[in-house]
């Protein structure tokens, strides 16, 4: 019965180790699962609060044509490709297509030489190649970000 007794005095520190060891781990985890929520709950919170730019309905509705038929090529936003300019450096003042008339031309005749279709060839309305323009003129003048836009309400 003393050995026995011997024995558990022996284990009472081994013991006392593993439950403090245990403890810590589970405090720890405990911390960590809390800052990881803290900080998913942080950006979502940023995400959410963010206010998408807002423009007018002819540019929104540009947005959308763009995507559609355009960012396969120059990217999504107008930022480029490999093979593509990025459009919002192209219609900055001091760009290759600094008006709406040299993106007109430019849009309807194409560039085939550089594998730009003739988008008027194709049936593309001058209405959807001027909204595509107020949308990358927005973009090019710095006044909306990347991103989905919002229409502007009442526009």
């Amino acid at each position: 019965m003393t050995r026995l007794f011997a024995r558990a005095a022996r284990m009472v520190p081994f013991l006392l180790t593993a439950l403090v060891t245990t403890v810590a781990v589970t405090t720890t985890a405990a911390a960590q699962g809390n800052e990881e929520n803290s900080t998913s709950a942080a950006y979502q919170n940023s995400v959410r609060l963010v206010p998408k730019d807002t423009i007018p309905q002819d540019a929104y509705t540009g947005w959308k044509q763009y995507e559609l038929n355009c960012s396969r090529c120059h990217g999504e936003f107008g930022v480029g490709s490999s093979f593509a300019p990025a459009l919002i450096e192209s219609l900055k003042s001091d760009g290759t297509v600094p008006d709406q008339a040299t993106f007109i031309t430019v849009v309807c005749q194409g560039r085939k030489e550089k594998g730009m279709p003739s988008w008027c060839e194709a049936g593309m309305e001058m209405g959807t190649i001027t909204n595509i323009y107020s949308y990358l003129k927005l973009r090019a003048d710095g006044k909306v970000g990347l991103g989905r836009p919002a229409v502007k309400p009442g526009t």
